[in-house]
């Protein structure tokens, strides 16, 4: 696997994420050692809080929450998937899979970090690959926060603005990261926000994570993800785990699971689930700081 690895000098003068980087190392099962990036804020020893983005973001659109979190006396910890941010790059779509991106944040959550009693937020792909560690390792997690995501199973077709995004994705000659991001968003980044949305990202050979994500997504009832997917939503919907379901009001894809999730899953029940509204896909953009403040009180309350 061909691995590439951003320039230091592609993420200098970020906007409001002054955060120092951090680094794990994964033994990847497939051959080599792969990095993941990550950054956090907060005392080491509170309740850990894993953000965890998906496509095509990286950390950076978790910065507006990062410091209510921390002062919320929260360990805050953003990792980069594979393949985004500062993590490594494997540089072929065939070197992308469902199973080893959750084979991946578990390395660097469990194997690398040793975290436990871990609240999960999971948004778009963060919830995808999130919601299977929750799954298949439910001793490590206290509670979860699924924003805007879900678990498909491809028993059930995606709607025609998730076809008409991958579609996009794949024919797109020159994949404009920081436009997908805009779209998804109710506010107007500023040029600085979109350059750093595109900094993971110095040429086309760096974006085989972006290009391959929206092809992975179990959209089918034959996908290769599929069994794995329907084992974890039945696990998931028997255990007695908090599960806030904190979803904004104007988001076209993932909005019609919101009451799915709140439905299906024990955890969910009795709980006052937020809708954040005037958001848009990426809440953590347009309102971060309220997400934020939605988790904190969870966890501490």
């Amino acid at each position: 696997m061909r691995l590439l690895r951003t320039p230091d000098d592609r993420f200098t003068d970020l906007p409001d994420f002054s955060y120092e980087p951090r680094y794990a190392e994964l033994a990847d099962p497939h051959g080599g050692r792969i990095r993941v990036g990550y950054v956090e804020a907060g005392p080491a020893d509170g309740p850990v809080v894993l953000l965890l983005h998906g496509e095509p973001t990286w950390s950076f659109l978790y910065r507006k929450m990062l410091p209510v979190l921390a002062a919320a006396g929260l360990r805050a910890i953003a990792p980069d998937l594979v393949g985004f941010g500062r993590s490594d790059k494997p540089g072929a779509l065939a070197d992308h899979s469902y199973a080893r991106h959750v084979g991946w944040m578990r390395g660097f959550a469990f194997d690398a970090l040793d975290l436990r009693d871990v609240t999960l937020v999971g948004q778009d792909w963060g919830g995808l690959i999130g919601l299977r560690l929750v799954a298949e390792h439910p001793a490590r997690f206290s509670r979860v926060v699924a924003s805007n995501t879900g678990l498909p199973t491809g028993d059930h077709d995606m709607p025609a603005v998730w076809h008409a995004f991958r579609e996009a994705v794949e024919k797109a000659p020159v994949l404009d990261v920081a436009r997908f991001v805009q779209s998804g968003c109710t506010s107007v980044l500023s040029d600085a926000e979109r350059a750093a949305y595109d900094a993971p990202f110095p040429n086309e050979m760096y974006k085989a994570g972006p290009r391959a994500m929206p092809g992975l997504v179990p959209h089918r009832p034959d996908n290769p993800a599929s069994p794995a997917n329907r084992a974890a939503w039945k696990t998931l919907s028997e255990l007695y785990l908090p599960f806030l379901v904190a979803f904004s009001d104007g988001d076209p894809i993932t909005g019609p699971l919101a009451p799915i999730l709140q439905r299906s899953m024990k955890g969910a029940q009795g709980l006052e689930h937020p809708v954040i509204a005037g958001a848009g896909h990426f809440l953590q953009e347009d309102a971060g700081e309220e997400l934020a403040d939605h988790v904190a009180r969870f966890v501490r309350g």
